[in-house]
Parts: C-alpha cells; structure tokens; sequence
C-alpha cells in the first residue's frame, strides 16, 4: 500500500511540477517584452567608461531611454528600411566586423557598388561630424541618409514611414518613445541615433592596459610610444606620427569640428579626391577626410576612404615610404621624419622594421571582443 502512494504521489508531484512550468512559460514575459511593459520611457543608464570625456554629445531633444535605445536597434536591423525589404543599415556595418564592412565599397539593393568605403560604428557619443567628408553634423542627420541614397538602401523616407506605420509592431512602440504611433522620419532618426550612441568601445586590451588590468608586452609597449610620439631627429626622437591625427583612440572621439580632417598624401594635386572641400567650399579643404577611430582598426579592413589599402602593412608602408605630396597635404605629415635631411618635395618617416612590428603589435591592441560579441549590440530578430 506505502508503494502504491509513493507512487500515486510522485505522479501527482510531476504533474504539478510540469503544470507550473507551464503556466510559467505562458506568463513569464522574455527580457524584450519586459522593455516594453511600463507606460512610459526610462532612462538609459549610461555608463561612461574610465579614461573617457564626460563632455558627450546628446541632443536636449532626444535623451536616451532604454525603450528609445531597444526601438534603435529594431530599426538598424530592419530591412523595410530599404527599398526591396532585403537591407538594413547592419548590412553595411557588420558587429563583427566592428559596424564596417569587409569589402572595399558596399553594394546597395539594386546591385550598384558605392565609392566610399563603409565607416566603423564605435564610440559616436563623443563625434559631432559623421561621414568621411563630415557632411552631417549629428548622428540623426546621418542616419536618414542611407535610406535615401539612391546607391544604399534607395527608398523615399515617406515610403519607409508608410512600410512602418502598416505594421503591428512599430506603432504602439513609437507611441511609447516618442508620444505618438503617428511614426514620422524624425522619429525615425532619432530611435537610431539613440542606438548609436550606446556602441561604445572601451575594453581592448589598451583600454585594461590604462586601467592597469593587462601588462602590455615589450613590443607592445614600444608601438605605443612610436604610436605617440612625433619624430624629432635633431634629438634622435623617433616616432611613427600616428597619434597626431588619431588622439581620438584615448579621447574617446573627435568633437573639434573639421580639425578632425586631413590630407593624408594619398593623391597629388592631379588626383585628389575633393573630399572635405565638399561640405566647407574652401578650396584648402580638398582631398581631406575625416580621421576615423582606430578601435578595433584589425577588424575593419580594407583601409582608407576609398578602402584601397587591405592590410594594416601596407597603410603602415604608405606613411612610411610613399608619401604623394599635394597643395593641402597636412603639415603633421609633411614635417614627420626620422631622418633630418631629406630631398626637396619628398616625405618619408623611414621607420625599421622592427618598429613597424611594434606599431602593429599596439594596433591589435585596440581590438575589442567584448564589443563585437555583445548580445545588447546583436540583431534582435534573430
């Protein structure tokens, strides 16, 4: 009889056990929809890493909350967003790959190659010009761009509202972020700019370097002090004059306007891209771009903004050996040599090779994993 029970009462306990669960999983709602179960926006809790600038550029009109940041990223992953439903902005700007491309120019939905090569997404909180000639000057003002490009996602902005506006999922989120399911091209904007600012980069192995959490190697520690340093020879100083255009990789971003742009002698006079001189009409401008972040710069060949460069050695070799010189090339290159005497016209840093080893060992150590894997950062529809 004792058996018998025992029985009967372990079949009881396992049905409850298994009913529960159920029930559980009828009402226990995912981690998304807990984002979106209050009746009004919260505050996102940004968290500004160490070494970082307090000094971030966020809009009085668009403040960042958790379900702003969430519909963000719904959006960049969306493909309604293009003109065929089969792109979205992360088709460009890969998380693994840093948000760049691994190819020399992206190719938009009706098959036709662009000529600019596809910037990495990271640390955009402290940026205030976007696009390699620096046309925008916020991040919602860049991010309705490629959905109008006629070469990126070719699509008008009333025809991507209206795709929007059709479904059952955006309305009542749009209504809780920005007060009305009357979606609009603004809001649109601001929802991506908002996921944008959250794509921040700070645990490379420099990053716990300047924390005092990782102990560089030898060789690493050398192409950090090449890396920063401008070459004096009079004084047998040596330097790589990488950190005068790229301080941005310990200030966190560029929020000195224009001054973020340079020539760097990619082209002679003949030749020269028009570049900066695009947006300003200043003729000195010419053949400038805008000097992009060097975090997790391992991840984001092909290099430069035409992307002609496939290997990290050969732009290193370019600064190194050949130099093209042109009316607006910046005096932080020209002036840059390890050796003193040089023939007229001619701009060489003439580093060794060992110490082109070392600046690249210090270039691998501004990858970020933590970064490229972070689910938060990751496509929410899959």
């Amino acid at each position: 009889m004792m058996k018998i029970n025992t029985a009967i009462l372990t079949i009881l306990l396992f049905t409850s056990m298994m009913t529960a669960c159920n029930n559980s999983e009828q009402v226990t709602p995912t981690k998304e929809e807990e984002i979106w179960n209050v009746n009004a926006p919260q505050s996102y809790p940004l968290k500004i890493p160490a070494m970082f600038s307090e000094r971030v550029n966020i809009p009085e009109d668009n403040p960042l909350t958790i379900q702003g940041v969430e519909l963000g990223r719904m959006l960049f992953y969306e493909k309604k967003l293009s003109g065929n439903n089969t792109m979205s902005c992360a088709s460009c700007h890969k998380q693994e790959k840093a948000f760049s491309d691994n190819t020399r120019f992206s190719t938009g939905i009706q098959g036709i190659v662009g000529s600019k090569n596809s910037m990495s997404l990271a640390n955009l909180l402290w940026v205030n010009r976007f696009f390699w000639n620096g046309r925008a000057s916020s991040l919602e003002e860049q991010a309705l761009a490629p959905i109008q490009d006629p070469i990126e996602l070719h699509q008008s902005l009333e025809q991507a509202v209206k795709k929007l506006q059709e479904t059952s999922i955006y309305p009542p989120k749009f209504k809780l972020v920005f007060g009305s399911e009357k979606i609009t091209a603004q809001n649109i904007a601001k929802a991506i700019a908002q996921f944008e600012r959250t794509l921040i980069s700070a645990n490379s192995k420099y990053d716990k370097y300047l924390r005092g959490e990782y102990t560089p190697t030898d060789l690493e520690l050398k192409g950090m002090d090449l890396f920063f340093t401008h070459p004096v020879p009079q004084t047998n100083l040596r330097g790589g004059n990488c950190g005068d255009c790229h301080l941005q990789i310990t200030t966190a971003g560029d929020r000195n306007g224009f001054r973020g742009f340079h020539n760097n002698g990619l082209d002679t006079d003949a030749t020269l891209n028009i570049g900066l001189q695009a947006v300003t009409g200043n003729p000195n401008d010419r053949g400038k771009f805008k000097a992009p972040t060097l975090r997790n710069i391992a991840l984001t060949a092909p290099y430069m903004h035409d992307g002609r460069f496939n290997t990290l050695e050969q732009v290193l070799e370019h600064y190194d050996q050949h130099i093209k010189m042109s009316q607006t090339l910046d005096p932080l290159i020209i002036e840059a040599s390890n050796e003193q005497f040089l023939p007229p016209n001619t701009v060489k840093l003439f580093l060794t090779p060992q110490e082109k080893q070392a600046i690249l060992a210090f270039l691998q150590m501004l990858t970020d994993e933590e970064f490229i894997k972070n689910p938060k950062f990751a496509n929410p529809f899959q």
